[in-house]
């Protein structure tokens, strides 16, 4: 049984036309793309498991960037730094 999500998504304008820019983007990566998606659908009052099924993802994972987009605004759709060491790439012009 599907049930609402408490993070209730209300945009002002100005964050509805970013995020619309980023939805509508062919250049982007597909990380930032799917996000903007994911808040429009939940701004414009879809369930999580509706928003899941559109995007051909997991319900967990909408109901994850619906919450930090609530809390956090547009920062919350930014990755977060991860753990471990981070890449090394040789110097260029080192081949």
């Amino acid at each position: 049984m599907p049930r609402d999500s408490p993070y209730r998504i209300e945009l002002t304008d100005e964050e509805r036309a970013v995020l619309e820019s980023l939805a509508r983007s062919y250049t982007l990566p597909y990380w930032q793309v799917t996000r903007a998606q994911m808040v429009l659908m939940a701004a414009n009052g879809l369930r999580n498991d509706q928003i899941a099924a559109r995007l051909r993802c997991g319900r967990d994972v909408v109901s994850q960037w619906r919450k930090r987009f609530f809390e956090q605004r547009m920062a919350g759709l930014e990755d977060r730094p991860r753990r471990g060491r981070p890449p090394v790439f040789p110097p260029s012009g080192s081949r």
